[in-house]
């Protein structure tokens, strides 16, 4: 197997990181036992434990495992190189929904795809079988793949939950030190909001990508494992799918821009009723153009 393959990288650097939390002369568990746990092939655990003994960090002979030292920075590949081929994948394919006009419904054809996305029909499948729990692909009895969109109740439900996670961090943010990174981060938006506002007539589709940023980034205050997995599912569902409907999609976009900076004002002021109303009024528009794209209030937002 290729040392350069992304899987490989990505659960050695898994590895590495258990390894870190474990003594010296730790025996480890079964390959079977190992590849469980990272998710991975016994044949990619083999040339874990190989790298692994070869970098002298284990010894390794016949079934006997043993840690001989925690690693070290220096042994784990760059994350730029470890990361995941879904991530990546996910990357690719919600950029095809945005840039490209797919409708719900859609059958998937997953050898052009697979070829346009650079990677293998097999990597596309898992990819794929993942990514259904969202509700936005759908594997047929047939066994295709179709794209599927949105009931206006599911639009209504995620809306809600999302403006409970918000407010969360949006609280929390505010009470923030002056001199937490998370101002100058704004400050940056704020910038970066701008020069797309002066650009809008030709820039108007990038708004997607600053949207996920802005909303990553006061999410990111919580530091919470489970407000990170729903901001990916927010990135997925309000920053791609609902731009299938393409009706208005300038002007909404240009309307989320002076929200989002009425918004950063607010949080700069460290005001919570000034923050909270802000939210409110962005994320009530998030979920109209929402809707929007299952069929219901499909009209442009002023």
């Amino acid at each position: 197997m290729a040392r350069t393959n992304d899987r490989y990288k990505s659960a050695y650097n898994q590895m590495l990181a258990r390894l870190k939390t474990l003594e010296a002369n730790f025996e480890l568990p079964s390959e079977t036992v190992l590849a469980s746990e990272l998710g991975v092939s016994r044949t990619i655990i083999r040339s874990i434990l190989g790298q692994l003994h070869a970098a002298r960090i284990i010894s390794w002979r016949g079934r006997r495992k043993r840690l001989l030292r925690q690693p070290v920075a220096a042994d784990r590949f760059p994350d730029s190189e470890a990361e995941s081929i879904a991530e990546r994948l996910e990357d690719k394919f919600l950029e095809w929904i945005l840039r490209t006009d797919v409708a719900p419904e859609t059958r998937l054809n997953i050898s052009l795809l697979s070829r346009q996305f650079g990677t293998t029909t097999h990597a596309l499948q898992e990819f794929l079988v993942r990514f259904s729990r969202f509700g936005i692909v759908e594997r047929l009895q047939t066994g295709g793949w179709v794209l599927r969109g949105f009931t206006a109740q599911y639009a209504i439900e995620l809306s809600e939950f999302r403006e409970m996670i918000e407010l969360a961090s949006v609280r929390k943010l505010v009470a923030l030190d002056p001199g937490h990174p998370i101002w100058g981060q704004l400050d940056e938006l704020e910038r970066d909001h701008r020069a797309l506002l002066e650009q809008v007539e030709t820039r108007y589709r990038d708004f997607s990508a600053l949207d996920d940023r802005l909303h990553t980034t006061i999410n990111s205050v919580q530091n919470n494992r489970f407000a990170r997995e729903f901001q990916a599912l927010i990135s997925m569902i309000f920053h791609y799918h609902y731009q299938w409907n393409k009706r208005w999609e300038k002007q909404r976009n240009t309307v989320a821009i002076s929200e989002h900076l009425a918004y950063i004002g607010a949080l700069r002021k460290r005001d919570w009723n000034q923050a909270r109303a802000a939210a409110l009024a962005h994320l009530a528009t998030a979920r109209q153009t929402l809707l929007a794209s299952t069929g219901d209030n499909d009209a442009p937002i002023e």
